[in-house]
């Protein structure tokens, strides 16, 4: 009988480092370090994925110099004190049978943030400023060239000695060795700049001062294809670079995008609304043009799809980080061919570089264990097996329900309606948001394993409980659409809510306004929803932008296919009310009115209330109560998976 996946997870080696799969975690910011070093959250969360059964990891970005702290999270390779931490995390993932690459890096002019607040003074080879970032940097000089490749050659010594098996040069998404290669970023007029081989200088010097600092190492090179901004590099231009490499290289790691620009970094974390293995047709041009391995990544979230990608012989290794930021054991379970317990990710950006643009460590909305390592790693048996109802079947309800069955409780989950799910089952009706469902089949699936019953289409009241009579009940009843009762309507208004529209139980007129409180998903998806179908729509947030809760890259994207729909994005506008003709809004700054006329129909989407009807009728039951999600508060699924995970844990 033949194994699952035998391309996946054939061995590999790469300059004498054998690999045990073709599975690799790429190099990815967390958010954990603290003071610019490993510490013990960085090592639980590697600890994890390499007991998964990844191949490789290869951990976040190490700078090389002061002038490298792009963020105050990154790891630093400046000085010894980073050697015996990071031994300690290379032990960790040997002792679990992965390998262990360190990425060497400098952003040049891409510089997030500092420590301390101030603006940063970044460098980068000319003066060229960062879009993004509104960061003007200064031009390097030459001395400043050769402390910083000086730099990269001593933290590949320091990596050595702390045990990494390889290094990896960060030329990718527009950092510092690729300002020096793009023609119109690198103005320079001296032997770093004009000509392809001077414009390949910088790289060339790196590499070589890698090398003889780290002899035995296997080198290899992050790079973007396409950086996918309108100054960046081109696919031709980088394979170029590629080819010229190939001496001094182990491997080539590619992906796509560029910090530099709102439209490129998107593809840094690319969101659901992305192709799956988008960047394989790059890396399989690279295959046939070098001999070396070739590492690829960009939405590759299932085994089944890294497989394919490896078969066809379009790259030799696929990076799955958010795969196993979802599910750290999805290696594990692919080569047992248990692919329908895989958690897989959805791409939703929440919680993991969500998490990280707000300065929080990374996790993921579906496992919120993860970056939680050392308080939620091993599950904790129940001390006595108790008799535990969970009301509601959305996530939380899931959650809630598979993790204290896992603990030894007897669970049973009911939910009112015909099927699990809960608000994610309206949540994935959006435009581009099909695979937010996901999270239904994977937490659904987890409840399956965990072994708690589930009763559907059952609602639930205080008699049936006080007929069950459980020892506790997690109460996870959801929300309801908020209409604001102090909102001025005329009968002859046309108003409906967003869980009408998605519902279809709305009749929507052709001019629209999508009063938007949340600045979240509902507001820009039911804009594209309506826009798509022809009508003309005004979506007034009540926010600075449109979106403005959602992680950057899913906000970016999602504003910029408004834009290509003739959407018209109002911001600072509070709702005031309605008539049968006009909205009526009121700036949230100046306090001014913002009359919108010709609208045939306003949809509400306001937010949501508490469900709290059966939390409210179970006061004074003789047995433990808890609310979780949004019938504790209307927030997100981030936070009701945690809420469910929190309150199974300790009850």
């Amino acid at each position: 009988m033949s194994r699952p996946f035998p391309h996946l997870f054939a061995p590999i080696s790469i300059s004498g480092c054998d690999i045990r799969n073709r599975i690799l975690s790429t190099g990815h910011d967390t958010a954990m370090p603290t003071d610019g070093r490993v510490n013990d959250r960085l090592i639980a969360y590697h600890g994890a994925r390499a007991r998964g059964g990844v191949g490789l990891i290869v951990t976040q970005v190490t700078g090389v110099h002061e002038t490298a702290r792009y963020t105050a999270h990154l790891l630093m390779g400046v000085d010894d004190t980073c050697i015996a931490p990071y031994r300690r995390l290379a032990d960790t993932v040997h002792g679990a049978g992965a390998r262990i690459f360190a990425q060497l890096f400098h952003p040049g002019r891409e510089i997030m943030e500092t420590e301390d607040g101030t603006a940063a003074v970044a460098y980068a080879p000319s003066i060229a400023p960062s879009e993004r970032f509104h960061v003007i940097p200064r031009p390097l000089s030459l001395a400043m060239i050769e402390e910083i490749v000086a730099g990269y050659g001593a933290t590949a010594r320091r990596m050595a000695e702390a045990g990494a098996d390889g290094l990896e040069i960060v030329a990718s998404h527009g950092y510092l060795p690729s300002q020096f290669l793009n023609p119109l970023i690198n103005q320079r007029g001296d032997a770093y700049g004009g000509s392809f081989e001077n414009r390949l200088r910088f790289m060339r010097e790196v590499l070589d001062i890698v090398r003889k600092s780290a002899p035995g190492l296997a080198v290899g090179m992050r790079i973007s294809g396409d950086e996918k901004t309108h100054d960046g590099l081109s696919e031709d231009l980088s394979l170029e670079a590629i080819a010229a490499l190939e001496q001094s290289l182990d491997y080539v790691s590619v992906v796509a995008g560029s910090s530099a620009s709102l439209e490129g970094a998107t593809h840094i974390v690319p969101p659901m609304l992305m192709e799956n293995a988008y960047v394989a047709p790059f890396a399989h041009r690279v295959k046939q043009k070098v001999a070396i391995p070739i590492m690829v990544t960009g939405r590759i979230n299932q085994p089944q799809t890294a497989e394919q990608v490896i078969a066809s012989g379009q790259a030799d290794m696929c990076g799955m980080t958010r795969a196993l930021i979802c599910d750290p054991g999805m290696p594990a379970k692919a080569v047992l061919g248990k692919t329908d317990d895989i958690r897989a990710c959805i791409a939703c950006d929440q919680a993991c570089i969500g998490h990280f643009h707000k300065g929080y460590a990374i996790s993921c909305i579906q496992h919120p264990e993860t970056g939680r390592e050392l308080q939620y790693g091993a599950l904790k048996p129940a001390a006595k097996a108790r008799k535990i109802m969970v009301v509601g079947g959305g996530p939380g309800g899931m959650k809630a329900a598979s993790v204290a069955a896992r603990r030894g409780h007897d669970v049973t989950l009911y939910e009112a309606s015909p099927r699990l799910g809960g608000q994610a089952l309206l949540a994935q009706i959006l435009p581009g948001r099909a695979e937010f469902g996901g999270i239904v089949i994977n937490l659904a699936r987890e409840v399956e394993l965990s072994g708690a019953k589930v009763v559907t289409g059952t609602p639930v009241d205080r008699a049936l409980i006080e007929r069950e009579r459980p020892a506790a009940v997690i109460v996870a009843t959801g929300a309801k659409p908020y209409w604001p009762p102090n909102l001025e309507i005329s009968d002859k208004g046309h108003v409906v809510d967003a869980w009408q529209v998605l519902r279809d139980k709305a009749n929507v007129g052709q001019s629209v306004v999508v009063a938007d409180w949340r600045a979240d998903w509902i507001g820009v998806g039911l804009a594209e929803m309506l826009a798509s179908t022809g009508c003309q729509v005004r979506l007034a947030v009540n926010g600075l932008h449109a979106a403005e809760l959602l992680p950057f890259y899913v906000r970016d994207m999602a504003v910029g296919r408004l834009h290509r729909l003739g959407v018209e994005i109002i911001p600072y506008a509070r709702l005031y009310g309605r008539d049968a003709e006009a909205v009526y809004m009121q700036h949230t700054t100046s306090g001014e009115a913002i009359v919108i006329e010709g609208v045939d129909t306003l949809v509400l989407a306001q937010g949501q209330m508490p469900e709290t009807v059966l939390l409210d009728n179970l006061e004074g039951y003789d047995g433990d109560v808890v609310a979780i999600g949004d019938c504790l508060a209307a927030r997100t699924a981030e936070e009701a998976v945690f809420d469910g995970l929190k309150a199974a844990w300790v009850i």
